[in-house]
C-alpha cells in the first residue's frame, strides 16, 4: 500500500474532507456495469421508446429532491430543468441494455454531488431511482435521517453520506441493500449502537468514524470481509471481540482510536497477517501485548498510545520489516528489548515516552508506576518459552 494513502486515511480521523468543489460532468467508463456513463451536465438527447417511463420516474424523484434543497451556493440545481435528467449536473446515466431483462435506453445510474455544499434533506422519492449504483454526497449540509424507502435501491453499491449533518440512530435501512460494498457515514451526528448485521454484509469498506456511536462492538465483527474498518472517534465501549482476529487476509486497515474500549488486545490479532494499519490509541486497553503481534509482517503503522498497557515490548514486534510508525507512548510499559533500539537507525517513528521504563527520559513519575492498571487482568495469552513462529 502506498504511504500517502494510509497517512491520508489517518488524517481523515481529525480533518473532514474539504476538497475544492467540483461536481463532474462528462462521459466515463463504469467498470461495475461494463458500460459507459453519460451525463453530469452534458447536453444529451432525451431517450425515446420504452425507457421514457423510467425517465419520467427519475424526473419526478429528482424534482422532489430539488424542492427539499434549501441552499445551493454553487448553482448546481440551476441545470436541473427539463425532462432530460441525464443533462443534470451531478447526475450520470448508463445504458440499461447492460442489465438483463430491462428495456433499452439510458437510466440514472449514479449521482455524485460531492463538495457541493448543498443544504437540505433526503426525500423518500429517491428510492424510485432503482437503477442507481452509486450515491456520493460527501461534504454537504444535509440533515435529518436516511429514508426507509432506500431499501428499494437494490442496485446501490456505493453510499457516501460523509461530512454532513445527518443524525438519529444507525441507518438500519442500509443493512437491506444487497449489493452495497462501500458504506461511508463518517463525520455526521449518528448515535446509538450499531447492528451486528453490519458485519454479515459483503462490505469492502466500512467508515463510521467521527459520529456518536456507542455500545459494544458486535461480537460477530469477525464475519466481515472488509478491507477497511474505521470506527474511530466514537463512544464504543467494552472489549475488542475475540472474533476480530479471524477476519481473514483481506483486512488492511483497522482504526478504533479514541473510543472507550477496555480489556485486552485479542491474541488472534496475529492472524491478520496482511494488516497495514492498526490504530488502537486513546482507549483504556490493559494487559500485556500478545506475542502474536510479531506475525503482522505487513504492518506499517502500529499505534497503541494513550492506553493502560503494560509489560515489556517484545523483540519480534520491533523486528517487523515494514514498520513506519510504532507508538506506544502514554502507557505503563516497563521496558523494551535491544532490537527495539535499532528502530532509530531504521528511520522508524518510534515513541515510547511517558511509560515506566527505567533509565529512559520522559517517563512517568515513580509513584504512577507503583500500581499498574489491570495488573491482575487475565488476557488468556498463549504461554511459550520460544518466540512465536508465524506462518
Amino acid at each position: 500500500m502506498g504511504k500517502s494513502w494510509f497517512l491520508g486515511i489517518l488524517l481523515l480521523q481529525i480533518i473532514p474532507t474539504k476538497a475544492a468543489f467540483g461536481v463532474g460532468g462528462g462521459v466515463s467508463v463504469d467498470s461495475g456495469r461494463g458500460g459507459v456513463w453519460i451525463g453530469g451536465g452534458i447536453n444529451t438527447q432525451t431517450p425515446s421508446g420504452s425507457s421514457n417511463s423510467r425517465h419520467d420516474t427519475a424526473y419526478t424523484a429528482l424534482q422532489r429532491w430539488k424542492s427539499a434543497i434549501t441552499d445551493d451556493p454553487f448553482g448546481i440545481l440551476d441545470t436541473w430543468v427539463g425532462s432530460n435528467v441525464c443533462s443534470y449536473r451531478g447526475v450520470f446515466c448508463a445504458d440499461s441494455q447492460q442489465e438483463l431483462y430491462t428495456p433499452p435506453g439510458l437510466v440514472v445510474a449514479g449521482i455524485d454531488l460531492n463538495n457541493a455544499n448543498l443544504q437540505g434533506s433526503l426525500v423518500k422519492e429517491l428510492s424510485l431511482l432503482s437503477d442507481m449504483s452509486l450515491l456520493h454526497l460527501n461534504s454537504n449540509r444535509f440533515t435529518g435521517t436516511v429514508p426507509d424507502t432506500f431499501r428499494d435501491l437494490s442496485s446501490l453499491s456505493e453510499l457516501d453520506l460523509s461530512n454532513n449533518h445527518f443524525s438519529g440512530p444507525f441507518p438500519s435501512v442500509t443493512l437491506l441493500l444487497p449489493n452495497l460494498i462501500y458504506l461511508d457515514l463518517r463525520f455526521n451526528n449518528f448515535s446509538g449502537p450499531i447492528h451486528e448485521d453490519l458485519f454479515n454484509m459483503n462490505l469492502d469498506a466500512i467508515f463510521l468514524n467521527n459520529n456518536q456511536f456507542e455500545g459494544q462492538i458486535p461480537s460477530n465483527i469477525g464475519n466481515s470481509p472488509a478491507s477497511v474498518i474505521n470506527l474511530a472517534n466514537n463512544k464504543f465501549s467494552g472489549n475488542i471481540p475475540p472474533s476480530f482476529g479471524y477476519m481473514g487476509p483481506a483486512l488492511k486497515q483497522v482504526l478504533f482510536l479514541n473510543n472507550q474500549l477496555t480489556g485486552c488486545i485479542p491474541e488472534g490479532v496475529g492472524f491478520l497477517t496482511e494488516m497495514e494499519v492498526l490504530d488502537l490509541s486513546f482507549n483504556s486497553l490493559m494487559g500485556q501485548l500478545p506475542n502474536s503481534l510479531s506475525c503482522l509482517n505487513e504492518i506499517e503503522v502500529l499505534n497503541l498510545d494513550h492506553n493502560k498497557l503494560s509489560g515489556v515490548l517484545p523483540d519480534p514486534v520491533c523486528s517487523l520489516r515494514g514498520l513506519v510508525t510504532l507508538n506506544f507512548s502514554y502507557n505503563f510499559f516497563s521496558g523494551f528489548s535491544q532490537e527495539c533500539t535499532k528502530l532509530f537507525f531504521r528511520n522508524v517513528g518510534f515513541d515510547f515516552s511517558v511509560n515506566c521504563i527505567p533509565g529512559r527520559d520522559m517517563q512517568r513519575p515513580k509513584p504512577e508506576c507503583s500500581m499498574i492498571p489491570g495488573g491482575g487482568l487475565n488476557c488468556l495469552r498463549v504461554p511459550s518459552a520460544r518466540p512465536m513462529i508465524c506462518d
